[in-house]
Order: structure tokens, then C-alpha cells, then sequence
């Protein structure tokens, strides 16, 4: 039996997805660990649920903005209201109740009013 040493064709578009996505983890894993910082002890009261649905919003808001207006973000200066605020805009974008841009929108506005 023999092996094919040929890697399977990957296309560049492939490549650059995959570098998009590299990119937009680890701007959200920086991001949420400011956030958990910032909070202090209320982090703890976040279930595993809830820092799920605030990492995909924090993901989904990474791809929208500007990467200039993201650096821009103070994710260390939330309060807990804030990101009960931003989990609340989470449900409303997964559960489609309103146009994604404008959830977007107001999560920028949200970070940006109070970061």
C-alpha cells in the first residue's frame, strides 16, 4: 500500500479564513480576560453559558468594527450591569428579534459610552 505524500489542496481563501478566525479568538480571549479582570470577584458570578454568548458577541462585534476602534475598546472599565447589558444584546442577535448591524451598533455604543 502506498502512502500519497501530497498535503490536500488548500486554497488561499482557506488560508485567509483560517487567519481571520486565528485573529478574531485571540482578540476576544485578550478582551475577556480584561473584562474578568475588571469585574474582579462578580466575574465568578457568569455562568459558563453566559462567558460563552459574551465571547461569540465580543466575536461577532470584532468582525464588524473597524480593528483601529477595537483597540480603542476599555473592556477592563465594565460593570456588571454592562455585561449583563451586552448578554442581553447577545440573545437578541442569536435570536434574530432584531436587524444584526444595529445589536452591533449598540454593543459598540454600550463599550464605547462605558470602556
Amino acid at each position: 500500500m502506498s502512502m500519497n505524500n501530497q498535503r490536500p489542496e488548500v486554497t488561499d481563501e482557506e488560508i485567509g479564513m483560517r487567519a481571520f478566525q486565528i485573529r478574531k479568538a485571540r482578540a476576544v480571549e485578550r478582551a475577556i480576560e480584561r473584562l474578568r479582570k475588571g469585574l474582579g470577584t462578580e466575574w465568578s458570578k457568569l455562568t459558563g453559558l453566559q462567558i460563552e454568548a459574551l465571547s461569540f458577541m465580543l466575536g461577532e462585534l470584532w468582525a464588524y468594527i473597524a480593528h483601529t476602534e477595537w483597540d480603542d475598546l476599555r473592556f477592563s472599565t465594565l460593570s456588571f450591569d454592562d455585561v449583563m447589558a451586552i448578554l442581553d444584546y447577545a440573545r437578541e442577535l442569536t435570536d434574530h428579534d432584531r436587524n444584526g448591524v444595529d445589536v452591533l451598533k449598540d454593543v459598540f455604543a454600550l463599550i464605547v459610552a462605558n470602556g
